[in-house]
């Protein structure tokens, strides 16, 4: 346990950062298995609209620190040359 006022806040706030970043990292992933489902399935308007939402979503942990840039723009490079590879 926190042997000071200022340890016990500081655990507090990584306990409620914590969670917060787990469930946008989990919404990420969801939305990528979304898109890959619709790849799979041949669904190209299907996968523009994951695509889509994808960036939107790892842009904005990207901006907050969540994934580094280069992550980011990794993950949004793979997904987007499978997005090409379906037309």
């Amino acid at each position: 346990m926190p042997n000071s006022n200022d340890a016990a806040k500081r655990h507090r706030q990584n306990l409620k950062r914590r969670t917060h970043n787990r469930a946008i990292r989990s919404r990420v992933r969801s939305s990528i298995k979304a898109f890959d489902m619709a790849v799979d399935g041949k669904d190209k308007t299907g996968a523009q609209t994951h695509y889509a939402e994808f960036v939107k979503l790892i842009d904005t942990a990207a901006g907050k620190g969540l994934y580094h840039r280069n992550t980011a723009a990794r993950k949004k490079s793979r997904l987007h040359k499978k997005l090409a590879n379906l037309a």
